[in-house]
């Protein structure tokens, strides 16, 4: 898929990638080893600021959804960043996503789907991948959800 079908894509979804967070610690927010990019966990943000909550306590699973959605838009605009387009993509590999959840909400698989649903739309068969969703007891600075991704390239 070349860079103006992809372009294209994000553009018809009503899609502007915004621009690359930097990393919070000590590490970087994407590496390449090989033919391979792994990127680091990305935290769902709302208006610039981490978008806190818990599944199963104070955020349902479309909220949820919602949010991991966002977080796809970041990790294609840290793709792009780091590789200068998003046409050097051959495939998205795997995708793990980290849920701030309740101990009893079951649901990390559905609200990890707004990513997995958004990178198949932008990327077509290349965007599918393996997958992992957890949930876990705390995200950092509270968030609700963070995802990691590794592509092909």
């Amino acid at each position: 898929m070349s860079t103006n079908m992809i372009h294209d894509r994000l553009k018809s979804l009503g899609i502007e990638l915004p621009p690359v967070g930097a990393p919070a610690a000590a590490y970087v927010m994407a590496a390449t080893s090989g033919n391979t990019i792994y990127l680091s966990g990305h935290i769902a943000k709302r208006d610039g600021k981490p978008w806190v909550g818990k599944l199963g306590l104070d955020m349902d699973t479309e909220t949820g959804k919602s949010a991991a959605r966002s977080i796809a838009i970041d990790l294609m605009a840290t793709l792009q960043n780091h590789l200068g387009s998003l046409d050097k993509v051959k495939r998205i590999v795997k995708v793990m996503g980290l849920v701030n959840s309740t101990d009893t909400f079951t649901e990390q698989h559905l609200v990890v789907n707004g990513c997995s649903e958004l990178l198949l739309e932008v990327f077509g068969d290349a965007g599918k991948h393996a997958r992992s969703a957890f949930g876990v007891a705390q995200i950092p600075l509270g968030a609700c959800v963070e995802i990691e991704l590794i592509a092909e390239i």
